[in-house]
C-alpha cells in the first residue's frame, strides 16, 4: 500500500482503528474520519510513529456534508484520494420492539447510509480519474439477521443491495474504480462496551471470537486486490452466508433458541454504561481497537488465510469451514440443535 491515499472511516476505534495501524507505514497517507477526538488523535500519532502520514478528520458519517468536506480536505491536503474504506457503524443491543424510531434512524443513518456518503464523496473524485478502490466492511450479519440486532443487520443488508446495485453501474459504464465488500465475523472490539444497550446482561459478541487485526489484514488484502466482488473472513462467516442460503429456516429455530444467551455475558450491565449512538464515548479517552474479550478471542484464522485465493480455491475453503462450523455447532449445542430442527409452530 505504498504511495497511497486512504480515507478509512470509524478510524478512532474497533476494526476501523485496526486497519489504520495494518495500513500505517512509510508512504502511506491515510485520512482518519470519525467522531471521537481522543481516538482519532492517538491513531494519528500511531500512523506518524510508523512512518505515514496522518490527518485527523473529525466526521459523523451520517452526516453527508461532514463526509463531503472530510473527502475535499483529504485530498486538499493529502493528494488524491486512493482508496477508501467504509467502516463505522453505531448499533443498538435490544429486541426490535423496544427501539424507538429516532434511535432505529440514527443507527440506519451511521450503519448505512454512512456507507452511502462515503461512497457518493470517494466516487465524486475517483470517477473522472477512472481509477480507484471502495471497500465497504460488512459483516456475516448482512446476510444471515439475528435477535437483539435488527437495526444492525437490516442495515448491513441494505449496504449488500446498494453495493451491488452500484457495481453493476460501474461495470455497464466500463469504469476501472472497484468496490469490493469484505464480510467479518465477531470482532473483539470496543463495540460492546459502548453500544446502546437495553439487555439485561452485558453484549458480548457470538463466538467464535476473532481480534480485529485478523479483520484489518483481510480488508487491507481486498484493497489491494479488489477485483472479487466480496470476501469472507473467519469460518464462522462463511458457514453464516453459505448455510443461511442452504438451511435459513432451520437457522432461524436454532437463533430463536440461542440468540439472546450468545450475545450476553453472565454479568449484569452495568448502570453507568456509556452509549455512543448520538454521541463518542472516545472523544476524551482512546479505547483503541481491541474490546474486553481478548480472552476469549483468536488472533488468526485458518479460512481467512485463503480469502484472497483464487475463487476456486477461497471457494473450496469456505465450503470446508461450512462442514466445520456446522458440525462444532451441533457438537457444542447439541440440543438447542436438536430442539431446532424438531420445533413446530
Amino acid at each position: 500500500m505504498s504511495a497511497r491515499v486512504v480515507v478509512v472511516t470509524g478510524a478512532s476505534g474497533g476494526v476501523g482503528r485496526a486497519v489504520v495501524r495494518e495500513l500505517a507505514g512509510p508512504g502511506v497517507a491515510i485520512g482518519l474520519a470519525a467522531r471521537g477526538r481522543a481516538g482519532l488523535e492517538a491513531a494519528a500519532a500511531e500512523v506518524e510513529e510508523a512512518g505515514g502520514t496522518a490527518l485527523v478528520l473529525p466526521t459523523d458519517v451520517a452526516d453527508p456534508a461532514q463526509v463531503e468536506a472530510a473527502a475535499a480536505r483529504a485530498e486538499d491536503e493529502l493528494g488524491p484520494i486512493d482508496t477508501w474504506i467504509n467502516v463505522a457503524f453505531s448499533s443498538v443491543f435490544a429486541p426490535f420492539t423496544q427501539v424507538s424510531a429516532e434511535e432505529f434512524g440514527r443507527a440506519t443513518a451511521v450503519t448505512y447510509l454512512g456507507y452511502v456518503h462515503g461512497t457518493k464523496a470517494a466516487l465524486d473524485r475517483m470517477l473522472p480519474r477512472d481509477r480507484g478502490t471502495i471497500v465497504q466492511v460488512g459483516s456475516a450479519l448482512a446476510y444471515r439477521g439475528i435477535p437483539l440486532q435488527s437495526a444492525y443487520c437490516g442495515a448491513k443488508h441494505a449496504m449488500v443491495g446498494f453495493t451491488e446495485s452500484l457495481r453493476t453501474e460501474l461495470m455497464h459504464d466500463g469504469s476501472h474504480v472497484r468496490v469490493t465488500m469484505v464480510h467479518l465475523p465477531a470482532v473483539n472490539t470496543p463495540q460492546f462496551s459502548w453500544v446502546l444497550s437495553r439487555l439485561p446482561r452485558h453484549p458480548q459478541p457470538v463466538p467464535p471470537i476473532y481480534q480485529p487485526e485478523v479483520a484489518a489484514r483481510a480488508i487491507v488484502a481486498a484493497a489491494d486486490d479488489p477485483r472479487r466482488r466480496e470476501y469472507y473472513v473467519g469460518s464462522s462467516t462463511a458457514a453464516t452466508v453459505i448455510g443461511g442460503k442452504l438451511a435459513g429456516g432451520l437457522l432461524d429455530r436454532y437463533l430463536a433458541l440461542t440468540g439472546y444467551d450468545s450475545q450476553q455475558t453472565d454479568a449484569p450491565v452495568a448502570p453507568d454504561r456509556p452509549a455512543n449512538l448520538y454521541d463518542p464515548v472516545d472523544e476524551d479517552r482512546d479505547l483503541g481497537a481491541h474490546g474486553e474479550f481478548d480472552g476469549a478471542a483468536t488472533d488468526r484464522s485458518w479460512q481467512a488465510r485463503f480469502t484472497s485465493s483464487p475463487w476456486l480455491v477461497a471457494g473450496a475453503v469456505n465450503l470446508a469451514a461450512l462442514a466445520v462450523a456446522g458440525a462444532r455447532m451441533v457438537w457444542t449445542d447439541r440440543s438447542a440443535f436438536a430442539r431446532a430442527v424438531a420445533w413446530r409452530r
